[in-house]
């Protein structure tokens, strides 16, 4: 068995198609098939997509195809066709809402990641008010508050108002009983605490992680 054809056992186990892992790791489509012997850059960018595979096992055959079996689904995220929470490739504050509630609209690709698996879907985020917690660029997990009576403060919220204002802060306790303190993690002057009435709150996301796009 050569490293073509530890790759082609990898796929299988995953369950991918090799249209799908080809166009994942930026090879041409039938490059797996067609390819006797797989490019050194190739395989390097296989283990750079999916960092639980092991470089050993791939290019000798020695060990376990995975660097730690147990760690996998705990540790790293990885694009799946039909495991894992959706990630559209939208900008929240662009109109997201309006995407992920439009029927039609297909997920760029499924995000399995366990640690994250309860949101309700991945979005990509810009702007720098919530840096360093969230970076212009990233993209972020977030599970949508069916309830949104409570809001426990001390959470980052990814809010919709009912005037079609998106914004992403983290909720703290305002002196008006009727208000939500909207306030950035960057301590920079032109980024300030807001002042939201509590009417004008009409979707909440709860915002579980972030991490760069993969």
């Amino acid at each position: 068995m050569d490293i073509r054809d530890r790759i082609i056992q990898f796929v299988d186990y995953k369950g991918l198609s090799f249209n799908f892992f080809e166009k994942n790791i930026g090879a041409s489509k039938s490059y797996i098939s067609n390819t006797k012997n797989i490019s050194a850059k190739v395989v390097s960018n296989i283990l750079r997509i999916y960092p639980e595979l092991s470089p050993e096992w791939v290019l000798t055959g020695e060990g376990s195809m995975f660097k730690k079996e147990n760690a996998v689904k705990s540790n790293f995220p990885v694009k799946s066709e039909d495991k894992g929470v959706p990630y559209y490739n939208v900008d929240f504050v662009g109109g997201f809402d309006l995407v992920i509630n439009d029927q039609t609209t297909i997920p760029e690709y499924l995000i399995d990641f366990p640690k994250y698996n309860e949101a309700t879907c991945w979005c990509n985020v810009t702007g720098h008010s919530m840096e360093p917690e969230i970076t212009h660029g990233d993209i972020i997990a977030l599970k949508k508050i069916e309830d949104i009576s409570f809001l426990p403060y001390g959470e980052i919220y990814a809010i919709v108002t009912k005037n079609e204002m998106r914004t992403i802060k983290r909720i703290g306790p305002s002196q008006n009983k009727d208000c939500y303190s909207l306030i950035p993690t960057n301590k920079s002057p032109e980024y300030g605490v807001q002042e939201l009435p509590k009417e004008m709150v009409r979707i909440v996301f709860k915002v579980l992680g972030c991490m760069k796009r993969l």
